[in-house]
């Protein structure tokens, strides 16, 4: 389960209906930077953090590695503050008129076993999906047409859906209830939280201290994403310090500086999903299956599976 706890996320919806937010302060002092060839290049600093998303940095640093189904993926080496001071980022990019993507579960005596174990050879990529609880995953989930978990509400909460024609929905909050209950042929969708980006701006809780949610505590992250051309970006973050053998270790960045990268990778509308040890991404190329395992087995997952023409 996520520091962003459930009981975070209602707190904070509480506050802003009665619009009592607490004084805010400055984010604890950090910054990143992005390895650009043989320099280090400063990407974001916890004191000018702009509420724009259109910032493109990552995008015009990553070099995009060709995956099957037409989607692209790709590593950057970050460098931050504290545990994070070496720092892995994968990113995915995926075409959804070249995927079919689902939605996956799996239990063993009521307790989450999802990993990436599971996956058929074939599949193109493969992340874990949403917030969970002890053994559920937290919100809205659709599978095969039919709702599973009714929605729930926060300030800070989105969903990603899909419909019959295949297109990828991003929900906001105060949109979700009136979204499920319209049924609008919806195959697949989950729920997530905190929003990172929102139509192109990072939210102000985000941004500052003291509105309610920790913008301290350092983790490995895991966030997706829609972009301005209807991509789905996914990143995940590994600690970087020890190499693969300790890349499981959940060190790593604060949720305002995970915010920082989706915005650097062009994302419109983005949240975070279950990170630490639960955070677990697969993705396939023409050669090989590349995997970041977690250590944690999971509720639920979004799988990709090639289209075929």
């Amino acid at each position: 389960m996520t520091r962003w706890s459930i009981a975070a996320v209602t707190a904070l919806a509480a506050m802003t209906a009665a619009s009592s937010l607490p004084a805010q302060s400055p984010l604890p002092t950090s910054s990143l930077a992005v390895r650009d060839g043989d320099a280090w290049r400063t990407m974001w600093r916890s004191d000018q953090p702009s509420d724009t998303a259109r910032e493109t940095t990552l995008l015009r640093v990553i070099r995009w590695q060709p995956g099957v189904a037409r989607t692209e993926w790709g590593t950057l080496a970050l460098a931050g503050a504290g545990e994070a001071w070496r720092t892995r980022l994968v990113v995915v990019r995926a075409r959804p008129e070249s995927i079919r993507f689902t939605l996956d579960t799996a239990f063993m005596r009521a307790a989450p076993n999802w990993s990436l174990a599971r996956l058929a050879p074939h599949a193109a990529l493969a992340v874990n999906a949403g917030q969970f609880t002890a053994s559920l995953p937290w919100g809205w989930v659709v599978l095969d047409g039919r709702q599973w978990l009714p929605p729930q509400r926060g300030p800070l909460a989105a969903a990603l859906a899909q419909d019959s024609a295949g297109t990828l929905r991003w929900v906001r909050d105060g949109d979700i209830t009136t979204f499920a209950a319209s049924r609008r042929g919806v195959r697949w969708a989950f729920q997530s939280y905190p929003v990172l980006v929102a139509a192109d701006t990072i939210p102000a809780a985000l941004r500052a201290a003291g509105l309610g949610l920790d913008v301290a505590h350092r983790d490995a992250r895991a966030a997706i994403c829609l972009d301005h051309a209807g991509r789905l970006i996914i990143a995940l973050t590994r600690f970087d310090a020890l190499g693969a053998a300790a890349d499981f270790l959940p060190f790593g960045l604060t949720i305002p500086e995970m915010a920082a990268l989706m915005r650097s990778l062009g994302c419109r509308d983005a949240m975070a999903l279950d990170g630490g040890i639960s955070a677990q991404l697969r993705v396939r190329d023409a050669h090989e299956t590349h995997d970041w395992r977690g250590v944690r087995k999971v509720p639920l997952a979004l799988v990709g599976i090639p289209v075929e023409r």
